[in-house]
């Protein structure tokens, strides 16, 4: 069943396009991020436009994450003073991230900045997540030896403390702000809710229980992603409504099927099977990047000077 997106310029399978949304809601509550890192790609490689894949990406995201928070509001693992001062930098990296993204846009350079972000920190990140996490499933077989959840470095001794008595915490507003802040700018120039971000930065930065974690990081997504989404559609006019909403029913109804499966998966098994997920995207990416493509010449529309 094809359907024309008229932002986008071009006709898609809809159940395919609903088939996606679905898969990556179901994502999102599994691990408890957006689901933008997978998503965005996988419009990419359907031929969407890079632009308009990463400002309509960021309006599902708001979905899926509401879905995901209702399930995990459910089980009382949503920390609402923490995702309150998140979304305070998110707010603020989402409006520059914004900007970022149009004047790219207008340099003609933001396809290539997306797909080589993507790279970078898809890679980075997904590399580091199967490491540590490899670590914890080994030193699982080996029974008697315990280990603290966290380290204290440096970022802990930031002014401004605050205390947060769900997450059982006392660190600087600075820290979870400035996570939020990053995770906010992630999401207007990659259309990802940052959730492969900010979920290990809330475990090992902050130290909060990773039962809190997966939660508190949709909960800052949503607003995040809203402010994306209205900042991308009055400026840069990349947000396609029919491409939306197609992926905005499949998130929901996969949402709620991931919440159900993640209770049964153990902390250290959820984020090694992350990180694999994020190091495949970021090598097929890497991929497209360098292979010879089938057509070596385009067609483009000259215009007239």
């Amino acid at each position: 069943m094809q359907i024309y997106l008229p932002i986008a310029e071009m006709s898609v399978n809809a159940l395919l396009v609903l088939a996606l949304g679905s898969a990556v809601g179901f994502l999102s509550g599994l691990f408890g991020v957006g689901g933008g890192f997978l998503m965005t790609p996988l419009l990419i490689f359907l031929g969407v436009p890079p632009a308009v894949a990463v400002g309509t990406q960021s309006n599902q995201l708001v979905a899926a994450s509401v879905s995901g928070v209702l399930a995990h509001w459910r089980r009382n693992n949503v920390d609402l003073k923490m995702g309150w001062v998140m979304l305070i930098g998110g707010a603020a990296g989402t409006a520059i991230g914004v900007v970022i993204f149009g004047v790219l846009q207008r340099l003609g350079q933001i396809d290539v900045v997306i797909s080589l972000s993507y790279v970078a920190f898809l890679g980075g990140i997904g590399s580091l997540m199967l490491v540590e996490s490899a670590r914890a499933l080994l030193r699982r077989r080996r029974p008697g030896q315990r280990r603290k959840l966290h380290k204290h470095t440096w970022l802990h001794g930031l002014p401004l403390k605050m205390r947060f008595p769900r997450s059982r915490l006392y660190v600087s507003a600075l820290l979870p702000g400035g996570i939020g802040f990053i995770g906010g700018v992630l999401v207007a120039i990659m259309g990802i809710g940052g959730g492969f971000m900010l979920v290990p930065a809330m475990i090992y930065l902050l130290g909060m229980p990773t039962a809190m974690v997966a939660g508190t990081s949709l909960f800052q997504i949503i607003f995040s992603t809203a402010i994306a989404t209205f900042l991308h559609a009055a400026l840069n006019q990349t947000v396609d409504v029919v491409l939306a909403l197609l992926l905005l029913v499949g998130g929901v109804i996969g949402a709620q099927f991931g919440t159900r499966a993640g209770s049964y998966l153990r902390a250290d098994q959820a984020r090694f099977l992350l990180g694999l997920l994020v190091v495949a995207v970021a090598f097929r990416l890497a991929w497209d990047l360098v292979a010879v493509p089938e057509d070596l010449y385009s067609v483009t529309n000259a215009v007239a000077s």
